[in-house]
């Protein structure tokens, strides 16, 4: 299980790291790697495939990360690999001694002398 997980976690940091490449080779205004190869103008051979190339790689690497993130969240999230839990039993303990509360004054009933009879 960690095996594939493992590979799952590579192959994600792969495309990722292809996305962030073919990313930042495009330019906003429709220049980046497509102008080297064919000028500043989109009209010319080779120029609109370029960017339909950028395209379809950004989709294609953005789906691929998706769909590996989905695929090992399904994978690691199963509940029967999960261990089932075991209930403890539960101990009954005997309870406590009450003993008499201590108190800071005693009052012991003081002994009265016994009077001699007359």
């Amino acid at each position: 299980m960690d095996t594939i997980f493992t590979l799952l976690m590579v192959l994600i940091m792969i495309a990722s790291v292809l996305l962030v490449i073919v990313v930042m080779a495009q330019n906003p205004k429709g220049g980046g790697l497509s102008s080297t190869f064919g000028g500043a103008s989109s009209a010319q051979f080779g120029v609109q495939r370029t960017n339909d190339f950028m395209e379809k790689a950004t989709w294609t690497l953005g789906g691929t990360i998706i769909v590996l993130i989905l695929i090992s969240v399904v994978i690691t999230g199963k509940p029967s690999q999960a261990a089932p839990a075991q209930q403890q039993p539960v101990k009954k303990e005997a309870p406590a001694k009450q003993s008499a509360p201590a108190s800071s004054t005693t009052t012991t009933p003081a002994s009265t002398p016994v009077a001699p009879a007359k």
